[in-house]
């Protein structure tokens, strides 16, 4: 057993569980990152060469527009179009790691005791891959169900509005027990979707407030990390605009925003891992609601010790 192992495995109020989130990230945030990183790199450097050419497309056509007409237009599109055909397969690429990293890394946790070995943690992926893909697919399909539906719902004042979040949260949280369900149990698809319904729907008010909570939480954790490049970049524009610098036009300041965009991408990647260990943890407390399997453990150890 690992020092200042958390059991996830446990009934839990409300509070208790938000806490023993903070408490995983507290003894485990860095072996957990560095885990993370190496499985993430990919997605890292697509990061950069997204937030490259995003902005490098933009300030070109800023430049452009400032200059008249004057520029590449054509250059400057295709980097506006390469940059967000990036962004998508970074979203797909990321949701990928994120979900079935950070799912096979708590499930590791839990069954090891908190050992984790970053082969067992790949081991659990490789199994499970062709159910990954599936799921992630059709999890870009239900968002793009979810968009198409929250501009309707945006033409509704104030209602519509947490009706968006209310939709956002079920759909978070549906696949994110889902995807535990998965690599706790090595269940099918349709089986993994069917307890993450249960799961979210059996408990609604609790996982619906649970991934609010969290998303708060983490958003601030988001803020933090941005709080020191997002510091740097103020500074770095308001001076350049009082020392009348053409930003547009600056190699300087193609890398600074590069840089800044790189960081507001990577930071949300992880985010949404972070959102993934919470869920994890909620998973266990739900299904040790229903099924009581630790409990039951520990009851036939005491049979047996006696």
């Amino acid at each position: 057993m690992a020092p200042n192992y958390i059991e996830l495995r446990s009934r839990n109020s409300f509070g208790d569980i938000i806490n023993t989130y903070f408490n995983f990230l507290k003894y485990n945030f860095k072996h957990y990152t560095s885990l993370y990183l190496r499985y993430n790199a990919i997605s890292i450097i697509l990061a950069l060469v997204a937030a490259y050419l995003l902005v490098t497309g933009f300030m070109g056509l800023a430049s452009r527009d400032f200059r008249f007409g004057m520029g590449g237009a054509i250059n400057n599109n295709a980097y506006l179009i390469g940059g967000v055909a990036m962004l998508f397969l970074i979203v797909f690429a990321t949701t990928l790691i994120n979900y079935s990293f950070s799912s096979s890394y708590v499930v590791s946790y839990a069954e090891n005791k908190g050992e984790v070995e970053s082969r067992d943690v790949w081991i659990r992926i490789r199994e499970n891959l062709g159910t990954i893909m599936i799921f992630i697919m059709l999890g870009i399909a239900i968002y793009i169900g979810y968009i198409i539906t929250s501009f309707i719902l945006a033409l509704i004042p104030v209602i519509g509005m947490f009706a968006q979040y209310g939709i956002s949260f079920l759909i978070s949280s549906i696949f994110g027990l889902s995807f535990m369900s998965i690599f706790f149990q090595d269940k099918s698809l349709g089986n993994s979707l069917t307890e993450g319904w249960e799961f979210t729907f059996s408990n609604f008010w609790k996982v619906v407030l649970y991934g609010l909570v969290i998303g708060i939480l983490n958003l601030m954790i988001t803020a933090l990390i941005l709080s020191i490049p997002t510091f740097i970049i103020s500074i770095y524009v308001y001076f350049s605009v009082q020392s009348e610098v053409e930003i547009v036009s600056s190699v300087f300041a193609s890398i600074v925003f590069t840089l800044g965009l790189a960081m507001f991408l990577i930071a949300f990647i992880y985010s949404q891992a972070l959102t993934q260990i919470a869920y994890g943890v909620l998973y266990y407390n739900l299904h040790e609601e229903r099924y009581n399997t630790y409990l039951r453990q520990k009851i036939e150890q005491i049979g047996v010790n006696e």
